[in-house]
């Protein structure tokens, strides 16, 4: 029969003690305002968005500059989270010459912006202006999880602007059984959505995201912090990633519906029945060079959803790119700053 070893469980319970402590410690003196700290200036705005240009890293930076078009529905510091594991840093530093698109947090007021304003008058008069500041005829175009799928439909619409496209982790073909969150959209009542809210809570689409992966990303991941609660430099990576994840904005309830409704349940996009603005997408306009990144073990934009876009698309010049790491993995991993960042940069570099 095991014995009972007293002296033992003392010791863990008093070592577990003594962690506790010095994690509260830890989280007393934590500091962790290091994310969206590379140098930009705001260059211009029109209403909520702004439009930021970073300084340059290298002395002669591309002459062709490219726009970062992130999503809608988190902020685009994500790509420079921190100092470390910045994605816009390790771009700057390859020699791009970067811009960034903040939606910012729309309210009650812009509960009816449509797809057409997000495409062909926000990020349309964005571009315009780094045309005229850059004195270019074109930009480079770097769309992000929907800012893909928004940078796919802007380039079919106005291919003359654009001279080349990256897509990240960016969904585009949507009937496929697939990913949880295309299943659950298809069956989702977005007009009554829209009706309760006007403007969709960050709140609302948070707890959805969740929901993916209720066990990793409600308990999971908290469960496995009291290993590293004592780690400062843990602990600051950590709550730099949970800002993001909960400062989440409000989606504008027109563009939201139609986002869903014509993409997630109808598939027109991909199907080339999309109309914006009045205008027919069809993605076979785009001849531009392109760059297709997807993540392997992507849960929310699965690969399915991502590596038509090659078939789709017109251009001649287009190159897949697959990494295995996850949706965020793609922006925060080692991985990223090792290969992902170098290969849009070396990409772009040699057609810009």
């Amino acid at each position: 029969m095991a014995t009972f070893d007293f002296a033992a469980s003392l010791k863990e319970v008093l070592d577990f003690q003594e962690k506790m402590l010095g994690g509260f410690k830890v989280l007393m003196d934590l500091d962790y305002k290091g994310s969206d700290m590379t140098p930009k200036q705001l260059v211009y705005e029109v209403d909520k968005v702004k439009l930021y240009h970073y300084l340059p890293r290298v002395e002669n930076p591309s002459k062709t500059p490219t726009i970062i078009v992130y999503a809608l529905v988190n902020k685009q510091y994500m790509m420079d989270l921190q100092r470390d594991k910045s994605v816009i840093m390790n771009l700057l530093d390859q020699g791009l010459d970067l811009y960034i698109i903040d939606w910012g947090y729309p309210e009650r007021e812009d509960m009816y912006i449509t797809l057409d304003d997000y495409i062909n008058y926000y990020l349309d008069s964005c571009i315009n202006e780094i045309m005229r500041r850059a004195g270019v005829p074109q930009v480079n175009v770097l769309g992000v999880c929907q800012g893909g799928t928004f940078s796919l439909i802007y380039t079919a619409l106005h291919q003359e602007k654009v001279k080349n496209l990256v897509t990240m982790v960016t969904p585009a073909k949507f009937d496929i059984d697939e990913g949880l969150l295309i299943q659950w959209s298809k069956h989702m009542n977005v007009s009554k959505i829209v009706q309760a809210y006007g403007v969709v809570p960050g709140e609302f689409m948070n707890f959805g995201f969740n929901l993916l992966k209720p066990y990793q990303l409600m308990v999971d991941k908290y469960v496995n912090l009291i290993d590293n609660i004592d780690n400062p430099q843990v602990m600051e990576n950590f709550m730099r990633m949970e800002k993001w994840i909960f400062d989440s904005p409000a989606q504008a309830g027109k563009a939201y519906e139609e986002f869903l409704v014509k993409l997630y349940q109808n598939n027109e996009l991909a199907e080339g029945r999309l109309e914006i603005g009045g205008k027919q997408v069809s993605l076979k306009n785009i001849v531009c060079p392109l760059l297709n990144i997807y993540a392997e073990q992507d849960h929310l934009v699965p690969p399915a959803a991502t590596i038509p876009i090659n078939d789709l698309v017109g251009s001649e010049d287009k190159t897949l790119l697959a990494f295995p790491v996850g949706h965020i993995g793609m922006y925060v991993s080692s991985r990223s700053q090792r290969e992902v960042a170098p290969s849009i940069a070396g990409w772009l570099n040699e057609r810009s």
